[in-house]
């Protein structure tokens, strides 16, 4: 896979140590990875790059995930491919309220395994 051929995924998670481990295991899959670590700057990423996929973690400090997925819907050049969003929240209400703003998925990141966050980048982006 040369460069122009790499799809880009933007992380968006506040959690340093899941935020390292995914974006390994996604560079080392053939992926690029834009990283943010709060949704304001998440928000600037999803803005300003071209991306294939969207990892957007619900709670996020500053602008939280569903704040992003608002800001995202409420303009739609802004969504350019699938999202995702990861959570620790195992609450029907914020799923339901993420798939209502256009997410297309979610993990919850206790049962999320670095084969599984692998696996469903592939099933949504190849």
């Amino acid at each position: 896979m040369n460069t122009e051929e790499k799809k880009t995924v933007v992380l968006v998670e506040d959690e340093h140590d899941l935020r390292v481990l995914y974006q390994e295991i996604l560079v080392n899959s053939g992926y690029n990875v834009e990283v943010a670590a709060d949704g304001v700057t998440g928000l600037e990423k999803i803005k300003a790059l071209t991306w294939h996929l969207l990892l957007l973690d619900i709670m996020l400090p500053g602008q939280d995930g569903l704040k992003v997925l608002q800001e995202i819907s409420r303009d739609a050049d802004l969504k350019k491919g699938p999202i995702i969003t990861l959570t620790n929240l195992n609450s029907e209400h914020i799923i339901k309220e993420a798939f209502n703003l256009g997410a297309d998925g979610y993990l919850i990141k206790s049962e999320i395994t670095p084969d599984k966050i692998l696996e469903e980048v592939k099933s949504f982006i190849g």
